[in-house]
């Protein structure tokens, strides 16, 4: 990363801290990365504090979901500051964009963004405390070095607390950055040690840290009973019935502005608990005008998904020699189409925030469970007109976001009761119903895939038609195919094309955006293509990566992934080949192995999969993980948990989740149709690390698309019945 384009003086700000002590200031502007757009910028701050009594706080500025990154980033200051951990207290910023340039979390940006200068402003932080040691003693600056919490004199064998020395480290000049000494990884006391989430025994005591738990003087509640169905417009309601209901405050439509990511009409019920809000909803006798929503309807989508694909055709994404003629002229030929449907976050906790509008003063305050708190903030300004410089955002964990927190309707929502109703708290929860019909899903796709193979059994040509949904030749939110899909670069005559068809369904990322399917759709379609060539997946996979190479946009920071190593995809398909024996897997009727490999979010992974099938239904014994995130993985416990998830929710994913809609309104309102990833489906995970040159990368997604492709093609392998098509139906 291009860190020496930074001012070091705009990077490391210090100050003293009131009765003694250092505050350390990172600013990192998105600039630094050479990222333009917002969603891409992914700078971080940290705030760090050593008081007079040597307590070091450092402040975490980026949104908690389960990522670990409140532990994580707060580690890489702590190594380089060389304090000791169990003694750091993390605590959590609110929203702050003069002190903090980004505070987002999605995508897997944040350890690859933050990891040189995170450690560098600890670093930086050590330095200042040296000088102030050796100015006070009159040594060279030569014979100090730090052990935890102290800087130490050998010679004479003096020692300073980082307490009693931070007053005075604040005075100290600060140091280049590009020149700071940084540890060598052999040395490291904090990074790559098994570190427990800082929030974990909180989390376990029950203490309030959700957005669900906010609690606030004289706080009420409210539910938005919004349309039916996507692109629902309120006519009228009727809401003398639900204003005399119990414990019920007032009722009272909201109008949308700002489009559905932003603010949608609804209408509003407000009571004195959330369950007298929720029983009054079933009394509320609206008109809705639902001439948007017809004809969205999930058969007609598949219907017109195939006359598409049956007409070929659609615009380029990438277009590579001919294609068309090596796949016409080619020894075998290999066609398939693939599918997968809309599916839902569903995160446990749901969508909720709690507002408290001061009518007086025009000002806003928020406690908000957002991935994007910023975004949150710039959409009540579009919907309401309220000030972005008359909102403070307290940043509240979440129960689980997977992306659908990226979006703040919720934050406009309670936003527009509150300012409707001021002066009071008011909590806004969605009921799990509200959940499953307002997500921004993840938008279904169609592939229709083919291949060519010579007379030798190499790809010669490999095409695909992808389908999913967009307008003026630009695809909905997260329904994008890039052109830098593998085989991409290792196959010379190769063609993407793409067609869109229009929808009002609302849509948006799911963890592993768009690779979470299209890694199914290739990686079981190239293990027919392996078939037809009388080879197994990783074989044909090991020989388009034969030669090392390095393919797609590198260095660009505004890409999820940047160029693939085909030597780094080598070594993880070698690794997790070895780890599960897989030259001699089973190779029984009704129970086999099968492989998946996929490189996103700059993560490399391969992954086997053990699985039966008995009378259709499918288990899954073991999965074995090999990954490839770089040179270090930052905290080994949070690491693994993040792999394991991610290969439970793969599991749940392809074994039975579907959003169906019928003229745009989900037919799928619970948990009882909708089913998240239970014990029962959990298999035995094995995770090996595969370390590389470059320097570590994010975990929260790049983990969960290899894992759907090694259990279909496992099926396929037990049972001679290929899924083309999820959730599994055999």
């Amino acid at each position: 990363m291009p860190v020496k384009a930074l001012d070091r003086r705009n990077f490391l700000k210090v100050s003293a801290l009131a009765g003694g002590g250092m505050a350390l200031s990172v600013s990192l502007p998105g600039k630094l990365l050479g990222a333009e757009s917002a969603a891409a910028a992914a700078g971080f701050n940290a705030y760090v504090s050593i008081a007079a009594s040597g307590l070091v706080t450092i402040v975490s500025q980026n949104p908690e979901i389960g990522q670990g990154i409140k532990t994580s980033m707060p580690m890489m200051i702590a190594e380089e500051l060389d304090v000791d951990w169990d003694k750091v207290h993390v605590t959590q910023a609110d929203l702050d964009t003069s002190r903090y340039p980004r505070q987002f979390a999605g995508g897997s940006f944040a350890t690859p963004f933050s990891w040189l200068p995170m450690r560098q402003a600890g670093a930086a932080a050590r330095q200042m405390l040296l000088q102030a040691a050796a100015a006070k003693a009159g040594v060279p600056l030569a014979e100090l070095s730090t052990e935890p919490d102290m800087v130490v004199h050998k010679v004479s064998g003096r020692r300073w607390s980082y307490g009693s020395l931070a007053a005075d480290a604040a005075k100290q000049p600060v140091p280049d950055l590009a020149k700071v000494p940084l540890k060598a990884a052999k040395d490291f006391r904090i990074v790559g040690t098994p570190k427990v989430g800082v929030d974990s025994a909180r989390i376990l005591r029950g203490e309030r840290l959700f957005g669900v738990d906010t609690r606030q003087p004289g706080q009420v509640y409210a539910i938005f009973e919004s349309g039916p169905a996507h692109g629902a417009k309120l006519v009228s309601v009727d809401a003398s019935a639900a204003k005399k209901a119990p414990g019920v405050i007032d009722v009272f439509p909201i109008k949308g502005a700002g489009g559905h990511e932003v603010l949608v009409d609804g209408v509003a019920v407000i009571a004195t608990n959330y369950w007298y809000a929720e029983q009054a909803r079933s009394l509320l006798k609206i008109e809705w005008d639902l001439t948007a929503s017809k004809g969205h309807t999930s058969a007609d989508y598949e219907a017109a998904a195939a006359k598409l694909m049956d007409a070929g055709g659609g615009t380029d994404l990438r277009r590579d020699g001919d294609a068309e003629a090596k796949i016409a002229g080619a020894a075998k030929k290999v066609d398939a189409r693939y599918s997968y449907p809309f599916i839902a976050h569903a995160p446990l906790e749901p969508q909720n925030c709690t507002a408290l509008y001061n009518a007086k003063d025009g000002t806003l305050e928020l406690w908000a469970p957002s991935q994007t708190p910023e975004r949150a903030v710039a959409g009540i300004t579009t919907a309401l007109g309220i000030p972005a410089d008359k909102v403070t955002l307290h940043i509240s964990r979440m129960g689980g976001g997977f992306g659908r927190r990226l979006i703040n309707d919720y934050a406009a929502q309670v936003a527009a009761i509150a300012k409707a109703y001021p002066d009071k708290p008011v909590q806004l929860i969605w009921s799990r119903p509200d959940d499953m019909k307002r997500d921004f899903f993840r938008p279904a796709g169609w592939h229709h895939l083919r291949a060519g193979l010579d007379a030798a059994g190499k790809l010669s040509g490999f095409a695909c038609h992808f389908v999913s949904f967009g307008a003026d030749g630009k695809p909905v939110n997260a329904a994008g195919m890039s052109p830098w899909l593998f085989p991409t670069g290792l196959v010379s005559d190769l063609l993407y094309t793409q067609s869109l068809m229009p929808t009002v369904i609302p849509t948006g990322p799911l963890r592993a955006p768009a690779s979470n399917a299209q890694c199914f759709a290739y990686q079981s379609f190239l293990d027919e293509v392996a078939q037809a060539a009388g080879k197994d997946l990783p074989t044909l996979m090991l020989e388009l990566c034969e030669k090392d190479s390095l393919v797609g946009p590198a260095g660009d920071p505004t890409q999820a992934s940047t160029a693939f190593s085909t030597a780094r995809a080598r070594a993880v398909i070698l690794q997790v080949l070895a780890d599960s024996n897989w030259k001699n897997r089973p190779k029984s009727t009704g129970r086999a192995y099968g492989f998946g490999f996929y490189f996103c979010h700059r993560g490399y992974f391969a992954e086997v999969a053990d699985v039966s099938v008995t009378e259709g239904a499918v288990k899954v014994h073991k999965v074995w993980v090999a990954g490839d995130v770089g040179n270090i993985i930052v905290n080994p416990f949070g690491a693994i948990s993040q792999v394991k998830g991610s290969v439970i929710d793969g599991i749940a994913e392809l074994l039975g989740q579907e959003i169906t809609f019928t003229d745009a309104a989900s037919e799928t309102r619970s948990f009882d149709t909708y089913p998240l990833g239970r014990m029962s489906i959990v298999p035995e995970i094995a995770v090996s690390w595969v370390k590389s040159d470059g320097p570590p990368s994010g975990l929260g997604e790049p983990a969960l698309p290899p894992v759907i492709p090694a259990v279909t093609n496992a099926i396929f392998a037990a049972t001679g019945k290929r899924v083309r098509s999820l959730p599994v139906k055999l």
